[in-house]
């Protein structure tokens, strides 16, 4: 690591079951009499919706809501939801749910204060006014969202998944309670977990990778691996479901700091394209990317199979290397993702938008391995056809 680099991590968190719980105390104590709740049908229909506007009711706070959140945000879910902010005018924006719902706050709470259009703020440091302050009860352990300073939107007419980057982004407020994920189901358990597992590798071996983004890193490679089989397969584990949530918030952390590489910037056109999940799109393409990166730092990659419980001992780099991408081969098999895009629906014949998308990513610049066109490309065909 080479010159100056900050190190920031705004977010006040509040980590532990029964931490949302506080939702109500904490709006009284930043100043808040409304709020608007950000959310999706599903978190509706579990009733935990009118969990939580009733402890805001109890503190005396009165609010509003949007819960038509899609699984891809979209621009047309952000200005819906916006037109309900500019109704009520509420203090606060609470974002409830996953990576989609914390999403669609921190879009509108930046429209609250900066105007215009949300894709006026496309790309980095575009927001340059601080956002309607966000307070974030993630649902789900994966995005890790609630600490990070992007907003991921799809915008439909363009078929992209675009990126609002700013630390005026950053939710002010995280609730982290593992407890609101004992009722996920399995399959959502797994691909947001390993959306979670994605966050924390590509984190690990960013080129942008400082000593501090590491070490939350690695340690939310080491919770995940050891904990998601068992968050999947027995959901009322606690511990398992505590290992996750806290993996997810320090693998969000992590790549706060860091970014990505890759995995992300060829699943964010898969996900505009062909509305595949985010954590599904991550989770097919890992290993395949990991295949790709490994020989370009194998001692990193050796690290994550001894995060994984992998005895190197004895081992080349190389050879340690290469049992990481195996481990998470076998963990995707272990807890049911798919091994190749094409039976997701994805085609050889969108190969082009695939690619050219890709490459607008900035996540391309810093992968550990120098990657052109050609290679996305031939990543996308191996991916598709299942050719390991």
């Amino acid at each position: 690591m080479t010159g100056i680099r900050e190190f920031t991590v705004p977010t006040k968190v509040r980590y532990g079951f029964g931490a949302a719980k506080t939702i109500g105390a904490l709006s009284k104590e930043v100043g808040s009499r409304s709020a608007l709740i950000v959310t999706d049908p599903g978190l509706v229909k579990a009733g935990l919706l009118r969990t939580i506007s009733s402890m805001l009711e109890e503190e005396g706070i009165t609010f509003s809501c949007y819960d038509q959140v899609e699984p891809n945000p979209s621009i047309e879910n952000v200005e819906a939801c916006f037109a309900i902010y500019q109704q009520y005018k509420p203090d606060v924006v609470i974002g409830l749910g996953g990576g989609s719902s914390i999403d669609t706050a921190k879009a509108v709470a930046v429209l609250a204060t900066n105007g215009g259009h949300i894709v006026d703020y496309e790309g980095y440091n575009k927001v340059t006014r601080p956002k309607k302050t966000v307070i974030a009860i993630p649902t789900t352990a994966g995005t890790g969202s609630e600490v990070t300073a992007s907003s991921v939107i799809t915008d439909r007419q363009r078929q992209i998944k675009m990126a609002v980057i700013s630390f005026n982004v950053i939710p002010e407020y995280a609730l982290v309670d593992p407890e609101l994920t004992l009722s996920v189901p399995p399959a959502l358990t797994a691909s947001t977990g390993m959306d979670a597992l994605t966050h924390a590798i590509e984190s690990y071996v960013s080129k942008e990778a400082i000593p501090q983004s590491e070490a939350f890193a690695l340690h939310a490679i080491r919770l995940i691996s050891r904990s998601l089989r068992r968050a999947v397969f027995d959901g009322d584990s606690r511990e398992a479901r505590g290992d996750m949530m806290m993996g997810s918030l320090l693998a969000g952390m992590a790549f706060a700091v860091s970014k990505l590489g890759n995995v992300h910037a060829m699943a964010h056109p898969l996900g505009g394209v062909f509305n595949i999940p985010h954590g599904i799109a991550n989770a097919v393409l890992l290993p395949y990317v990991m295949k790709f990166n490994a020989l370009a730092c194998p001692e990193k990659f050796a690290d994550i199979a001894a995060a994984m419980g992998a005895d190197v001992t004895g081992l080349t780099p190389r050879e340690a290397a290469l049992k990481a991408v195996a481990l998470v081969r076998e963990l995707n098999a272990d807890i049911g993702i798919p091994d190749n895009l094409g039976c997701l629906g994805v085609t050889t014949a969108a190969l082009d938008k695939l690619c050219e998308d890709t490459m607008r990513s900035g996540n391309v610049l810093i992968n550990p391995r120098k990657t052109t066109v050609q290679d996305i490309r031939k990543l996308y065909q191996d991916a598709i056809a299942g050719a390991f």
